[in-house]
């Protein structure tokens, strides 16, 4: 099963058939089994730290999320 070419057979549908594979699609994310979402976070950790090791990730100080967090709820 190739991802590409159900990505290109799905977007050649009409508008009513994608968006109800979209929400077919969305559901399933609903139904995803810890294994799964372990893998995913898993996944998610390694990009970020890696995004941090090459100095491509957007950081923000500590003190700084701390004092906006602080004036959002106050």
């Amino acid at each position: 099963m190739d991802p590409s070419k159900i990505e290109r057979e799905a977007l050649d549908l009409d508008l009513k058939s994608r968006a109800r594979l979209a929400v077919k699609l969305l559901e399933s994310l609903d139904n995803v089994s810890e294994k799964e979402n372990e893998q995913l976070w898993t996944e998610e950790s390694e990009r970020r730290a890696l995004e941090i090791e090459s100095g491509t990730a957007d950081s923000i100080p500590l003190e700084d999320v701390i004092r906006d967090a602080r004036s959002t709820l106050s």
